[in-house]
């Protein structure tokens, strides 16, 4: 399974505006950002931990589990 592991074009494009956007934030605002953004990576963890476990356990027990694509 070959998994992406560069940005989208679209992405990109997000990227440069969030790259412009701290650029004008006073170090605090980025800092108060950056905490923010991880813990919202750290709930998506979780959301994704938690889909897969949930996944794996409505697999067949004869079958190798559904991966999530």
């Amino acid at each position: 399974m070959d998994i992406p592991l560069s940005l989208t074009l679209e992405q990109q494009f997000n990227m440069q505006v969030y790259q412009d956007q701290v650029k004008s934030m006073s170090s605090e605002q980025a800092q108060e950002c950056l905490l923010e953004v991880m813990r919202q990576l750290m709930i998506k963890d979780n959301v994704i931990r938690h889909l897969v476990k949930k996944n794996l356990s409505l697999a067949p027990k004869d079958k190798s589990p559904t991966i999530l694509t």
